[in-house]
């Protein structure tokens, strides 16, 4: 690690590391991470289980060969930067810091090799509630001539290549009055995410027991700190049967025929959860039916997720910085 700095500038601040490898190569890369900070009622900053966002972004490093950086210390440097720019942090119980670690190659000549340069920086900027209008469902565009993901890819990689190729279909969903894309892969039309959240679908199986299903992390999938948190906290819970397998849209369609699907929700930083009341597929729109059940799973995840980020209630996974 050559260099480091805390740099703030009226109403922004970065933080920049510039690190350099032995081997010197030609190329460019970029990856990214997102995570919160936020302010309690005690007046305390917290960030949620920050480590967790380290270890995806050394991962993602790795994947595109940019080279390694100490986890712990990114991680201090972070929480120097949230103090030193503190004001910034919302009062608002539903507001908080969007905090967006970047990684790039920074090799001042072309080609396609790993890079001798690279640039780690910190940006921040305050972001109000996702739910600006209420706490409401989406309608998703279920497009199957579309993929985010493949098998043996880097879909498991929070890389700035697998986010610029959706923005087509995204904008495309908008205008057939969609909010998110629905993504599916395979012959099976297998669920993968929801734009860029992972997808959670509560339902009774036809035995009658309810389970919650999220897709498997195959590689198709992020990992995602929110996805992670809601299986532990409904396997804390011990109420219903909590699943990561693959979800088909025969076997999504056959739980909405016969009644069985109770809620569909998408889950990630920005929103907790969010949940989904309609699917444009195939020409036809599919009601979910997440908030004529009451959406009493999704709410209730987004209360005690809530209730952690902000010290409401005490959990390892809210860190003071």
């Amino acid at each position: 690690m050559a260099a480091a700095a805390l740099r703030s500038r009226g109403g922004g601040a970065v933080l920049a590391t510039l690190l350099r490898p032995r081997r010197g190569y030609k190329s460019t890369f970029r990856l990214f991470e997102g995570l919160k900070a936020f302010r309690g009622d005690d007046d305390k900053i917290r960030l949620f289980r920050p480590e967790l966002n380290m270890e995806r972004m050394k991962r993602s490093a790795r994947r595109v060969c940019l080279p390694e950086f100490d986890g712990q210390e990114l991680l201090e440097c972070i929480r120097a930067l949230v103090r030193l720019e503190g004001r910034w942090v919302p009062r608002d119980p539903q507001s908080s810091l969007y905090i967006r670690p970047t990684f790039i190659g920074t090799e001042p000549t072309l080609g396609v090799a790993p890079p001798g340069r690279a640039l780690l920086f910190v940006l921040l900027c305050p972001v109000g509630p996702y739910f600006s209008g209420g706490f409401g469902p989406i309608r998703l565009l279920a497009d199957p001539q579309h993929v985010r993901a493949w098998p043996g890819g880097a879909g498991h990689c929070k890389l700035g290549g697998n986010y610029g190729p959706c923005l087509e279909l995204q904008e495309a969903a908008r205008a057939r009055g969609c909010q998110q894309v629905l993504w599916l892969h395979g012959p099976e039309r297998l669920l993968t995410e929801v734009g860029t959240m992972n997808l959670f679908v509560f339902w009774e199986r036809p035995d009658g027991g309810q389970e919650l299903v999220t897709p498997p992390l195959d590689g198709l999938i992020l990992p995602g700190v929110t996805r992670q948190s809601l299986l532990e906290l409904a396997r804390k819970w011990g109420e219903f049967e909590v699943r990561e397998a693959p979800l088909a849209m025969g076997s999504v369609l056959g739980a909405l025929k016969g009644g069985r699907l109770r809620e569909m929700f998408g889950a990630g930083t920005a929103c907790v959860v969010c949940p989904v009341g309609e699917i444009l597929y195939e020409e036809q729109l599919l009601s979910v039916p997440t908030m004529e059940n009451g959406a009493k799973v999704t709410t209730r995840f987004l209360r005690e997720l809530s209730d952690i980020q902000y010290g409401r209630v005490p959990s390892p996974w809210a860190q003071p910085v």
